[in-house]
């Protein structure tokens, strides 16, 4: 397929039809309580990149950089972290918001809980993820992977503790296969996708992402009028924008969703607006891998519907474009070193900024030197290989 921008807009019409109440700055801040109780918390930085901003004709760039998350190099513990630690809530009997990490991690409570195996598909950083927490509670992970994943990645997640493998078929296949086993073996499915029957977890995930939506609108010096959002199934883009409607109700900034041409399932969804989520099949072979899934959560559209206001589809090269202006950002700004997924939203932007081409995208999405935005470096150089290959070499260059 020849890759290309694509842009849909939703014109909402009153009130939000959505449940934000598990989105709410309440909930999120009972969230960020449980990861604080981690010894390794600490809030990720927000940069402001001022300099970048006056380049690209921006009034304000910040940037929230999740390669310090728990040393995981990404955002994604936040999800799985809460899940796990909810779900073992309930098995012990014990209301959410008295778990912490002492508690989950402490003889008496695997005494209680006995042997449990959490098991996930993932693209990389959820997986790894999933691995942290359930070694850290000392319980079992599996993890599989699409083909073509990155061997480093895989590495990290047995690092981290888990029992994982590269399958032969696609990511939402992966998903399928995990599922299967979870069912035939009685283990625990950690998902941060939904569908009929399956939404308890995938909720508790969104939860997580909320932590990181939370830090950065208590980091920000203003209040941001436009936020950038990847999305693969969707999951952190729904938390992120749902946080926001409910942070700032009508007031809120513009939600704009990025996603790569290859694997643009929400965009889909987006541009038929008929309540049927839409699927991408085949080996979406995009080289933003975290967002490499064809089929939307179901949660996350009915939020992002109402509370998200344009969705992007965009070529593989802005992914590329954006890993190279944070690792070298314009004059005394500060380096951000951002993996492919991380940097695709900075990138979409940084594009419509720059190119002459794509003036009509600028002009839809009221984009100009007046304007503040934030956006969500999700990951750091998760492969890094393939990230030197970019940043060093020029591969994946627009033509």
């Amino acid at each position: 397929m020849k890759e290309t921008f694509r842009l849909k807009t939703l014109h909402h019409q009153g009130e939000n039809r959505c449940d934000l109440a598990f989105l709410s700055m309440a909930e999120a801040e009972k969230i960020r309580c449980y990861h604080a109780t981690f010894p390794m918390y600490e809030p990720t930085p927000l940069v402001s990149l001022e300099d970048t901003a006056r380049e690209l004709g921006l009034g304000s760039i910040y940037v929230k950089d999740e390669s310090r998350r728990f040393g995981l190099n990404a955002f994604k513990v936040l999800g799985g972290s809460y899940a796990i630690g909810h779900y073992l809530a309930d098995k012990l009997g014990v209301p959410a918001e008295s778990i912490s990490s002492g508690m989950l991690t402490s003889p008496e409570t695997k005494r209680l809980l006995g042997d449990i195996t959490f098991i996930t598909a993932t693209d990389g950083n959820h997986g790894r993820g999933v691995a942290w927490t359930a070694t850290q509670v000392g319980m079992r992970s599996v993890v599989y992977m699409p083909k073509g994943s990155a061997k480093e990645r895989l590495n990290n997640i047995i690092a981290a503790g888990a029992d994982a493998s590269i399958t032969e078929v696609n990511y939402d296949d992966t998903v399928r296969l995990a599922r299967a086993h979870a069912e035939k073996n009685g283990w625990v499915l950690v998902q941060d996708t939904s569908w009929e029957g399956y939404e308890e977890i995938p909720r508790r995930i969104m939860q997580g992402y909320c932590t990181m939506g939370l830090e950065a609108l208590e980091q920000m010096p203003e209040k941001p009028t436009h936020v950038f959002l990847q999305a693969g199934v969707g999951s952190m883009a729904g938390a992120v924008a749902g946080l926001l409607a409910s942070a700032y109700g009508e007031e809120r900034p513009k939600v704009i969703i990025v996603e790569p041409n290859k694997a643009d399932c929400i965009f889909r969804t987006a541009e038929a607006d008929d309540g049927t989520l839409r699927c991408v099949g085949g080996d979406m072979d995009t080289i933003m891998a975290g967002l490499a899934c064809g089929e939307p959560c179901s949660l996350a559209w009915d939020i992002l519907r109402y509370c998200a206001d344009h969705f992007v589809s965009c070529p593989d090269y802005v992914a590329a474009k954006g890993m190279r202006i944070l690792g070298n950002p314009a004059g005394k700004d500060q380096r951000i070193i951002s993996g492919e997924s991380g940097a695709s939203a900075f990138g979409c932007a940084a594009e419509i900024m720059t190119n002459p081409q794509l003036a009509w995208m600028r002009d839809a999405l009221e984009l100009n030197e007046h304007v503040r935005v934030l956006f969500f470096s999700t990951e750091g150089d998760t492969d890094k290989a393939n990230y030197r290959a970019i940043v060093w070499d020029g591969r994946y260059s627009a033509e």
